[in-house]
């Protein structure tokens, strides 16, 4: 690695003059192909409750750090809350079919200063794990980020446990940074947690990855992958 020495002969790193503090995001829709992030809003409860309970068991909410609400009138509380919050700021996953908000997603952790924000409380119901839409939500956010905010980093961070979503953040093209342990205690219990990243010199590659396997040619008129993610992404361990 590379780097610069200051007038003491120390290593230090690289100059950023030109940089200034990010804008915070804000209560923006994000319109995709297959689905659009909207700030999550009372309208979505409905649609949410139904997809959320497709599901027999809670096992999609053990590594989030509350229990799926479940009751309409507890899940209506729930949603108050997170409309109440900027930071995390939640936005519903809306099918572009249905209209019906099938996850949920949020920004985190957001240090305009440093140019960091992190991907987290993501939540999908059965009708949206696996599909095209899911990966393309996880896009859309990252655009976002990246393009229109100008940011530096972004992050995905997990219970070490979850072994689930680091394969989630490996596929997506976020790269390993270790785990830090001990880090939380959530639900009465300890979580080591993995950390992942991406940063924006990695992104225009990315970025035409997520193009290529989104575009009409890869997905075919049921909404199914031709090629995997994988085969697009640059050949250097971003995703496997």
């Amino acid at each position: 690695m590379s780097y610069r020495t200051n007038e003491y002969g120390q290593p230090v790193g690289e100059a950023l003059p030109d940089w200034t503090p990010r804008p915070l995001p804000s209560r923006v829709t994000l319109q995709g192909r297959y689905c659009r992030l909207e700030p999550i809003a009372d309208r979505h409860v409905a649609s949410l409750f139904a997809a959320y309970h497709q599901a027999p068991d809670s096992r999609d909410w053990t590594y989030i750090p509350l229990e799926r609400p479940e009751s309409l009138d507890d899940f209506h509380a729930y949603v108050a809350s997170l409309q109440a919050s900027a930071d995390p700021l939640h936005y519903a996953i809306v099918d572009s079919v249905t209209h019906h908000a099938l996850g949920m997603l949020a920004l985190m952790r957001i240090a305009p200063a440093a140019g960091s924000a992190e991907v987290g409380f993501v939540v999908y119901s059965p009708a949206l794990q696996k599909s095209t839409a899911a990966t393309e939500a996880q896009f859309l956010l990252m655009q976002y980020v990246f393009d229109t905010l100008g940011y530096r980093r972004y992050e995905w961070k997990c219970d070490s446990l979850n072994a689930p979503s680091r394969a989630a953040a490996l596929r997506l093209g976020f790269q390993f940074e270790g785990i830090f342990r001990q880090a939380v205690v959530y639900k009465g219990r300890n979580r080591d947690t993995a950390w992942f990243s991406m940063i924006n010199s990695e992104w225009p590659r990315l970025s035409q990855a997520y193009r290529q396997w989104l575009s009409p040619d890869n997905i075919d008129a049921s909404g199914k992958q031709r090629q995997r993610l994988k085969a697009f992404m640059p050949a250097r361990g971003l995703a496997r």
